[in-house]
């Protein structure tokens, strides 16, 4: 009796394991279960497609030019950096947006090879900012970098000589940590530069009518019309927006009387990287010659049928129209050289219409575009007296988070270096150098696509790829105030994936950068 007793005793306890067993694996199994189920969700709407669903019933905004007043021989720009509302024709109300001299983006600057400008930028927002003169080569303490605040109420006047050749280079914000949020919610304009050179070239110059700024963004909105700074819990790069603003203008057009038309695309957005290209009405790939880079003309025109920019890069193209025809840009799917996830994720599978050009039933002829541009550029990778190793990972350069306080490295004013930039993660990155324009010498290796062997100052950097930089020193010396290496994805960029170099004469001593602030001189109240 006692030895059956104990027996079934035994059982008992081994069949409430089994029971407790099988509810684990049960609700285990119900999980795995929801959790495929949330992530093939996400899969499905991670891709965004607007090809012939966009509704282009809106004119093109066409930035204004900046007027601009001459004191002493140097030009004089205002800047006025405030909050607005705009009324973009999405959701319920006007959105809450800022811009410099208006509620969104920013007027277009324009200035000469050889002069001297000064921007009297003054900061109406109810947070310090500053601005970054993107493309330029100018002295580090006029560069608008994250040690170079404007605080509320005051003005910074930057000074400096243009002393580069013409290209379409831009101004933002970029204050640290928070240079995201700011260009996100408006704050940004295009700044072109002329020189005599381009001005005897047979091209579409004629601003707002043949010659064109063409500023990218993709937006999220809330239900109630506010932009929507969140980024998917899946993205790796950033806030990727379903709907695309050219020049802040959604479903735009632009009615054209000529036969061809210079596009200056500019890639304004936080994260996303678009490989445009042009489709006419009958759905069919049309070619383009790009005849510009970040940082001016190429050699000679290339022809192509894609162009990729990231964040932060530039290209001109010439398009050719026939009258009567409309021809649509588009971004499509582009292999961003990551896993199936990270493409996915990072927005390269998307396909997005951007803007159309309606051609008129008569058209202005012009000439043939000029078989060559300007020279090559004159770095070579053999006068690099200074090689440097960049390495991109998680949201780090080299292993170190940006800070303020710490000079990466020191450099020699005028001397010719060799940077190599590695990713050497998952995820996609970019790379933009502060105060110079610099040569892709080789990805891999291999010689750089035709679009990419011009003038550069930011290159897409894809998951896996070295690309190796030929780039001259600044010659404005500063032993005190750095220029900055960054990733123009901006989310990475805020997250750390920043660092600082200085550049100094021959025998000098570098400095220690500020913490924040400007030179008082420069700082005025507004």
């Amino acid at each position: 009796m006692t030895a059956a007793t104990t027996g079934a005793a035994g059982r008992v306890p081994t069949r409430r394991r089994r029971r407790r067993i099988t509810r684990l694996l049960v609700a285990a199994l119900v999980l795995v279960i929801a959790g495929v189920g949330v992530l093939a969700l996400a899969w499905s709407r991670a891709s965004t497609d607007t090809t012939g669903r966009v509704i282009f019933d809106r004119p093109l905004a066409i930035p204004p030019l900046a007027p601009s007043r001459s004191e002493s021989g140097t030009r004089v720009f205002d800047l006025r950096a405030g909050a607005g509302t705009t009324d973009f024709g999405v959701g319920d109300g006007v959105t809450r947006t800022w811009g410099f001299d208006g509620a969104y983006l920013g007027p277009t600057l324009r200035a000469e090879r050889g002069e001297r400008v000064r921007v009297d930028v003054t900061n109406d927002l109810g947070e310090s900012t500053t601005v970054h003169w993107h493309g330029h080569e100018l002295p580090a303490e006029m560069d608008g970098g994250p040690h170079q605040a404007i605080e509320p109420g005051q003005t910074w006047s930057p000074t400096w000589t243009i002393d580069q050749p013409a290209a379409t280079t831009w101004y933002h914000p970029h204050p640290h940590g928070r240079t995201a949020e700011h260009v996100h919610r408006g704050l940004a304009g295009m700044f072109l530069v002329d020189d005599d050179d381009s001005r005897t070239l047979d091209l579409p110059s004629e601003y707002g009518v043949d010659d064109i700024p063409v500023i990218v963004q993709d937006k999220a909105f809330t239900a109630d019309g506010q932009f929507d700074h969140r980024s998917g819990p899946f993205s790796p790069t950033g806030v990727l927006g379903d709907t695309v603003l050219v020049n802040g203008t959604i479903g735009p057009y632009l009615e054209v009387d000529r036969d061809k038309v210079r596009l200056r695309l500019l890639n304004a957005s936080g994260a996303r990287i678009y490989d445009f290209g042009l489709v006419d009405d009958h759905g069919h790939d049309r070619e383009f010659a790009v005849i510009a880079g970040d940082g001016g003309l190429l050699p000679s025109p290339v022809t192509a049928d894609r162009i990729r920019l990231s964040p932060g890069e530039r290209a001109e193209i010439v398009v050719g129209l026939q009258p009567g025809r409309d021809v649509v840009l588009r971004s499509h799917p582009t292999d961003l050289g990551a896993d199936f996830w990270n493409q996915r994720f990072s927005g390269g599978d998307d396909r997005l219409d951007v803007l159309q050009l309606r051609a008129a039933d008569r058209l202005v002829p012009g000439p043939d575009l000029p078989g060559d541009l300007g020279p090559p550029p004159d770095l070579d990778p053999a006068d690099a007296g200074v090689t440097r190793a960049f390495r991109l990972g998680g949201t780090s350069i080299n292993g170190l988070d940006m800070d303020v306080r710490r000079i990466d490295h020191v450099g020699t004013a005028g001397e010719t270096e060799l940077w190599e930039v590695t990713n050497a993660g998952g995820t996609p990155h970019d790379f933009h150098v502060h105060g110079v324009r610099f040569v892709v010498a080789d990805v891999d290796g291999r010689r750089p696509p035709p679009p990419l062997r011009g003038w550069k100052d930011t290159v897409y950097v894809a998951p896996g790829t070295t690309v190796r930089l030929v780039l001259r020193l600044p010659r404005h010396a500063d032993p005190d105030s750095p220029y900055m290496f960054h990733c123009h994805l901006l989310q990475h960029e805020d997250r750390g994936m920043m660092g600082q170099f200085l550049v100094i004469e021959p025998g000098q001593e570098p400095g220690r950068p500020p913490a924040a602030g400007h030179d008082a001189h420069a700082l005025t109240q507004g």
